[in-house]
Formats: structure tokens, sequence, C-alpha cells
């Protein structure tokens, strides 16, 4: 999975609690030398952005049941060559700006809707961000072989 990520991976953030820490995975990020950060024991509000993510799109694309171990390579096969594509290229996120009000409270607004690789591309200095040997025309190759409307058609 790491190696369908085009850019390089610094970070690695998860949740706190012991049910959810994959020792595997940990100790794959220490192997590549990715830092892991871990959300506050006792504020329920940091995993806020993981938690509506996972249900805003893990979860209504996969469901909540459990997926059988001899389904994995099925699994896998349909994130690398329609889920992650698509979520990278063709379907809009919305991108924060921190307003202050008139109080000095922070409130985050959403004007700015864009695929995540347009995004990446905005950047400054986007360039050094990405994996030695990938380039953004090989993205751009990628994300504008099909329009959004196409990628979501079925395919035969």
């Amino acid at each position: 999975m790491i190696g369908q990520y085009p850019f390089t991976i610094f970070n690695f953030h998860s949740d706190r609690g012991g049910k959810t820490i994959n020792y595997q995975v940990a100790y794959l990020l220490q192997r590549l030398l990715i830092k892991q950060t871990k959300s506050r024991s006792g504020h329920c509000n940091d995993n806020a952005l993981v938690e509506t993510k996972n249900g805003s799109v893990i979860r209504k694309n996969m469901g909540w049941q459990h997926i059988n171990q001899n389904l994995a390579d099925q699994v896998n096969a349909y994130y690398r060559s329609f889920f992650n594509p698509y979520f990278n290229y063709h379907r809009p996120c919305g991108f924060p700006t921190i307003a202050v009000d008139e109080k000095g409270k922070r409130h985050k607004v959403y004007k700015t809707y864009q695929v995540p690789h347009e995004a990446l591309k905005k950047i400054p200095d986007a360039r050094k961000y990405l994996k030695s040997g990938v380039t953004f025309d090989q993205l751009d190759t990628i994300a504008y072989q099909h329009s959004d409307n196409e990628f979501v058609q079925p395919r035969l």
C-alpha cells in the first residue's frame, strides 16, 4: 500500500486505543523511518477527521461487514485499480481555511474543493515531496486518462 503513494510519507497518525494499534504496522513504520503520532488519550475529538472520513468514505463504499481473509486479494485489487485512483484523481475534497471571528474564535471555512492530486500540485515547491522517480507528468497522465464521469462508468 505504501508503494501506491506518489509522495514520501514522513508521518502516520493513529488512534491511541490499545485495540487499534497494530504492532506490525508500528514495526514497519519504525523500519521505514516514518514517525508515528497517536491521539491524546481522553480527547475523543482528536480522531474526528479520521472517523468522519472513515464513515463518509470507507464505510459507505465497503460497508460494516467483516471482510473474509480469502477475499483480501480481491479487495486489494479493487482499492488499487479503482478506489484509490478515484479518490486521489477524481473525487473533490474540501480543504479548510481558518477564519477568526470578532471574538477571536477560530472556525474552519470550506471554500476550496478540489481533488487531492490538484491540491498537491498547488503546494509551493511540491516536487520536493514526491518520491524519487515520480513526476507530476506521470501523475497527470493517470489523472487525465479519464474524465471524472468516465472513470466511474462501469467497465467491461
